[in-house]
């Protein structure tokens, strides 16, 4: 196919116009200005100022389109990817939520089918090792403390998918764990934590490298006492998830993430089933959570239980709310989690002899389409109310 008359970002930028060729599955050639002759059996599409980002890569997500990926159901996994396939999100963890071990077990098998298959990314655990203080929507019957036995059962049950662990990095033994879960070829976040300064770098200088939804599930940046928020910032080898949504995190925090953290922040959705869904009951792990006007919440408090967006909803609210460059944002989006996944050379930016995944925004910065390998995906449409 050729893509022409559009906005390419690029990473040097934005072509406009600019024009983009795909071949193979994958970028034969992107440029500006007028575009070249049709080659034989190529398709043109004449894009009229839209814009193309590369796809998006959600390194933190829980479902989305009505399904959740926390029991690891196959069905539910490929209901919720196929949702947010069709709004972008070329690549993506499943996120679980703490729960009893043996259900994590049974969820992470379940899911190493699915990455093996290419379906997801990999698995992140979200638990159990957390803080029972800024546990959030995580069920405090099944925290555990640092348990490396229970790690081990972990790993095993996700024959080398698990891809990221979060932990707090103030409870006993959470050091020698960051260090397990790096030394096993994962990436060792750190979050839902009461942890200060001083202890945060103790699990960065240990192989932390990820702060799990920066700012929340955290005690707040203050002058004296910066927590995992002034580390994360400080420190140049962590990238800093960001949810973007107009609940979890003020504009200003926003810039002053990308200010500080530029290279480093990483856009994620932090989503569950409700995503894309009406307004309603649903569960997140064995925790029920109540959907008013697109805000999630633990009914009976004001704890927000995940989000209801996708990686689009993000990019957009960063580019119309928060004012930041939609060039930042798609680095965010796209190129910093895939350079944190090892995954730079193949996917993340548009440039030649990558992946075409591609995402086609409207005027409004809206999702138009989505290509991932060189193919148009299929549009999925919003699920009716649970």
């Amino acid at each position: 196919m050729l893509l022409t008359g559009a906005k390419v970002v690029v990473p040097s930028g934005v072509l406009a116009p600019g024009w983009l060729r795909v071949a193979g599955g994958r970028i034969a050639a992107v440029g500006p200005g007028v575009p070249p002759v049709l080659v034989p059996g190529e398709e043109r599409t004449e894009l009229g100022g839209r814009t193309i980002l590369p796809g998006f890569i959600d390194l933190h997500t829980h479902g989305g389109g009505g399904a959740s990926y926390t029991a690891g159901d196959p069905d539910e996994v490929r209901r919720g990817r196929a949702f947010h396939l069709s709004r972008g999100t070329t690549r993506s963890f499943a996120s679980l939520v703490t729960a009893p071990v043996d259900d994590l077990l049974s969820a992470l098998s379940s899911l190493a089918d699915l990455t093996e298959s290419g379906l997801i990314a990999g698995a992140h655990l979200e638990g159990p090792f957390l803080s029972r203080s800024f546990r959030g929507a995580q069920d405090a019957r099944y925290l555990l403390p640092p348990d490396m036995d229970v790690l081990e059962r972990l790993l095993t049950a996700g024959r080398g998918t698990v891809r990221m662990v979060t932990v707090a990095p103030e409870l006993p033994g959470a050091t020698d764990l960051v260090r397990r879960v790096v030394d096993a070829g994962a990436i060792a976040a750190i979050g839902h934590s009461e942890a200060t300064y001083a202890t945060a770098l103790s699990a960065i200088d240990a192989g932390a490298s990820v702060a799990t939804h920066l700012y929340n599930g955290m005690r707040p940046l203050h002058h004296r006492d910066p927590g995992i928020v002034g580390a994360a910032l400080d420190r140049e080898e962590v990238f800093c998830e960001l949810i973007a949504d107009g609940h979890h995190v003020h504009p200003a925090m926003l810039r002053l993430a990308f200010a500080a953290a530029r290279e480093r922040v990483t856009l994620i959705t932090d989503a569950i089933a409700a995503a894309g869904a009406p307004d309603g009951a649903y569960l997140l792990g064995s925790m029920w959570v109540q959907v008013e006007d697109g805000k999630a919440y633990v009914p009976g408090t004001k704890t927000i239980a995940g989000s209801t967006i996708t990686m689009a909803d993000a990019v957009r609210y960063g580019a119309l709310q928060a004012g930041i460059p939609l060039p930042t944002l798609a680095r965010a989006a796209s190129a910093t989690p895939a350079r944190l996944l090892g995954l730079g050379d193949e996917v993340g930016t548009i440039e030649t002899g990558k992946q075409a995944d591609l995402v086609v925004l409207d005027a409004d910065l809206g999702v138009e389409a989505v290509v991932v390998g060189g193919e148009w995906a299929p549009r999925v449409e919003t699920p009716v109310a649970p």
